[in-house]
């Protein structure tokens, strides 16, 4: 097997992007849980966007050569990676208290399966036997790092069943997101990507508070609430986002996806780290074939 930089490079790249998301999920997001849940899915985008503006004005250039399928693009990206995919998963989590990490986790073993099918479907991406076989190793190894070798338990009409409900529909949303990204890098930079999502999913969020009337909290939101939507938006948000775009211009779609489940060994590492919960051997052993998965994904010669 020839080693591929070019591909490496992508993969590390957006591993990178899916562990910045655990970090957010476990430390970053919960400090938010008293603000209303779109409201805050609208500053995460909002503020992004604003400071964006600053040193990346020059992009409103590209608006003049966007045709209608273009827009088409930007907008079901924004719409289902930016608003509903985050609308969704923040919810779930908040279903949850924050305590249930592997309903949240959850989202990450179903998301391949929707992003391969409409990347196969949409981008006419072929299914390589060793793509497959590791695709489901990963899979394989995601299932058993969130439930063990137990079945998930879920109450009917439990806050963890409607989490649940929630995830699977970010698990929809995300992963088309991914096959919608890969259709807008063929024809812009991934900075020109990242600043036309933001931009696309803040005006939909805005519209979204308008609507509904929660942006008249906002004068509630706390100091140190806004401290953390700053580092949010630098790091875990618009700066994973940059990483994401970047790698996804070096590999497939398919790829892509399977190196997002970085984000559940990264939640669940973190979760050790700061909220003290012990993984299990079964974990352990999943996250490590989990990893390894992933590293053969990156290393196989497209």
């Amino acid at each position: 097997m020839k080693f591929n930089k070019t591909v490496f490079t992508g993969a590390m790249a957006i591993c990178i992007a899916a562990t910045l998301w655990g970090l957010d999920g476990v430390v970053l997001t919960p400090r938010l849980y008293s603000i209303n849940i779109g409201l805050v899915v609208f500053i995460f985008h909002a503020l992004p966007f604003v400071l964006m503006n600053l040193f990346m004005y020059k992009e409103y250039r590209h608006l003049k050569q966007f045709t209608g399928n273009d827009l088409l693009m930007f907008f079901l990206l924004s719409l289902f990676g930016g608003a509903v995919g985050t609308l969704a998963i923040v919810k779930a989590l908040f279903l949850v208290n924050f305590q249930a990490l592997t309903i949240v986790v959850l989202l990450q073993k179903l998301q391949p399966v929707f992003a391969i099918t409409l990347a196969a479907l949409l981008l006419g991406e072929k299914l390589k036997r060793n793509f497959l076989l590791w695709s489901a190793l990963a899979i394989t190894a995601g299932y058993f790092l969130t439930f063990g070798f137990q079945l998930p338990h879920v109450i009917i009409g439990s806050p963890t069943a409607l989490a649940a409900g929630y995830s699977l529909l970010a698990a929809f949303a995300f992963g088309s997101s991914t096959v919608f990204s890969k259709k807008v890098l063929r024809r812009y930079s991934f900075f020109t990507a990242t600043f036309y999502r933001y931009a696309f999913t803040s005006v939909i969020m805005l519209l979204f508070v308008l609507s509904t009337g929660v942006v008249k909290s906002m004068p509630e939101i706390t100091g140190f609430q806004w401290g953390i939507y700053v580092i949010i938006g630098i790091t875990t948000g618009s700066g994973a986002i940059f990483l994401y775009y970047f790698g996804l211009t070096k590999i497939r779609a398919m790829l892509a996806t399977i190196c997002e489940l970085c984000f559940p060994v990264s939640a669940i590492l973190f979760d050790y780290l700061v909220n003290d919960k012990i993984l299990s051997l079964t974990q352990w052993v999943s996250a490590l074939v989990l990893i390894f998965a992933i590293l053969k994904l990156s290393l196989e010669k497209e």
